[in-house]
């Protein structure tokens, strides 16, 4: 397929064969892989029992993602994060916790949205949401952006308290913090906001709550009497109209739901200093040349076979084009310059294995990426830095620590994309969730971890039959071989995206299709913020 591009006017080239067997049997495998994926996203849409639906419409409440479609703009693109956590968390409360976080423009200001699910267990606190809560943070104050709380808690699930308590207020302070940086933090009051919930209005520069409804107390009727033995009901101790005109803690009473709505888009239009840049560099953007839908027969069906990371980028960046640096050197990194969405940004791809070669030139490609103040997508499909005899004398430690210590150094933004494999120190290479990319979404076939399975299986196996023969122990096969096949299968569920983004490991797990809409989302988000690079570096061993 050669399509002529008329910004360079050369020929733009893929070698893919849509009708090749490869390529089918590769977009099969995908699409069987992203129906699993689609039934994980219809369990964190659950919204809660249809009994507690049904309660919910008969006293005229919206649910959460009904509240989050009438705040945000309908003219632009919103993504939702972190949808899978708590996928697999024994006793929790299932796919996506009891919030949830879109990314998405509200009165054309880029806003960060958290929106309690209170029809999924009171929208308690479990902890998977105090790892989304933690998480929404840290993306709030990096790129500065506002954040609305469309708040209906009954606080922390106490059966979680252990684990969900440092969370919480941690959760707190930062909140604080982005306050003192002047990133406003709204939060609208739908319902009860108890104990440690009340802290979410009380702590926000904004607050808004809706009359009758919104019931926001450190302690309610029962406990208040059983504590000092007063009498008092729940609007006495913590209704919107008490807040409203004896408290202070509200500062605005909403009529009803869609009123509060209302008003919280009216109030970002006029407090936000942040206005979005959304029209400045995505006015001039080129839709890529190549079809979306091709991704899913270029990603390898068996991660172990390699495929050209060039193919999967084409689909997704601007007009398809892109400046590739340092071509014929270090052949298995891809480091090149593009624009996705109209945003500039520096791309480093793995082409498979970290050689000494590639790892030079990521290193000095972080560097120039630095000195003009431009961010950088990771594209992780690699198992790792290479080993052997040959790698090791010839310093493939000093090479590998070098590109680290880039990654480590570089205060651009760094926004990470797993395709596909991502083990030991070559995810840290490639800015893992470890390294703090501001942004980090993975596709659902990819894998991470410290090893492969079976390696990390063969490797105990060497490990203890040498132990054994040290001892000048017997070794029994039939046991040592049920031995690995237990470790290989466990490390095969661990390193699986479904552990890994139920641990907040990502973003986000995304249908591959929808590559660009999220990168353009991140982009968005992170060039709301300044972007400066640095020079300054840890040691570099030569």
């Amino acid at each position: 397929m050669k399509i002529l591009s008329p910004l360079m006017m050369q020929e733009i080239s893929s070698k893919i064969d849509v009708l090749g067997k490869k390529y089918i049997e590769n977009y099969a495998s995908m699409k069987k892989i992203i129906l699993e994926l689609e039934s994980y996203f219809e369990l964190s849409k659950n919204e809660g029992s249809k009994e507690k639906i049904k309660r919910a419409r008969k006293r005229n409440k919206l649910l959460a993602r009904e509240k989050i479609d009438l705040l945000i703009d309908k003219n632009k693109p919103s993504v939702e994060l972190m949808s899978l956590a708590g996928l697999r968390h024994e006793g929790g409360f299932g796919a996506g916790g009891t919030t949830v976080v879109v990314l998405g423009y509200v009165s054309g200001v880029l806003c960060l949205i958290n929106a309690n699910v209170a029809t999924r267990k009171a929208g308690a606190i479990d902890y998977a949401t105090s790892l989304k809560n933690l998480r929404l943070s840290q993306i709030a104050s990096e790129n500065k952006l506002l954040t609305i709380n469309l708040v209906e808690s009954g606080g922390a699930n106490l059966p979680d308290q252990d684990r969900v308590f440092n969370n919480y207020g941690k959760f707190f302070m930062e909140m604080s913090q982005r306050s003192k940086k002047g990133i406003p933090s709204i939060s609208v009051v739908f319902g009860n906001a108890t104990a440690g919930g009340a802290y979410v209005p009380g702590m926000s520069d904004y607050t808004i709550m809706q009359r009758n409804n919104a019931k926001v107390f450190l302690a309610g009727p029962p406990l208040v009497k059983m504590a000092t033995n007063e009498v008092a009901n729940d609007e006495e101790l913590g209704g919107a109209w008490m807040h409203s005109s004896i408290s202070g803690v509200s500062d605005f009473l909403a009529d009803d739901e869609k009123h509060a709505l209302k008003i919280t888009r009216d109030l970002v239009s006029k407090i936000s200093p942040l206005k979005s840049k959304y029209n400045d560099f995505e006015k001039n953007a080129l839709m890529p040349r190549f079809v979306k839908d091709e991704i899913l027969g270029i990603i390898p069906s068996n991660l172990k076979k390699s495929f050209d990371i060039r193919e999967l980028i084409m689909r997704f960046i601007d007009s398809s084009e892109f400046t590739e640096f340092k071509e014929n050197y270090g052949k298995t990194m891809l480091c090149c310059w593009a624009r996705i969405n109209g945003y500039p940004i520096g791309i480093i791809a793995n082409n498979g294995v970290i050689f000494i070669e590639s790892a030079r030139k990521a290193t000095h490609f972080i560097q120039l990426a630095n000195k003009s103040n431009t961010p950088l997508l990771f594209i992780h499909n690699t198992t790792g830095f290479m080993v052997g005899k040959k790698y090791e004398q010839n310093g493939m430690i000093n090479a590998g620590s070098q590109l680290i210590h880039a990654v480590a150094g570089s205060t651009v933004p760094h926004i990470s994309l797993q395709v596909g494999n991502s083990y030991g120190a070559g995810n840290y290479a490639m800015c893992g969730r470890s390294f703090n990319p501001r942004f980090l979404f993975s596709y659902p076939n990819s894998k991470s971890g410290v090893m492969g399975a079976d390696q990390l299986a063969g490797v105990m196996e060497i490990v203890k039959r040498k132990s054994a023969e040290s001892l000048n122990k017997e070794i029994d096969e039939k046991l040592l071989l049920e031995e690995k096949h237990n470790l290989a299968e466990q490390a095969e569920k661990k390193a699986s995206v479904w552990h890994t983004s139920s641990e907040v490991w990502d973003d986000g797990v995304i249908d591959p299709r929808d590559t660009r809409k999220y990168l353009s989302m991140a982009l968005s988000a992170v060039y709301n913020n300044t972007i400066k690079g640095t020079d300054s570096f840890g040691v570099f061993r030569m």
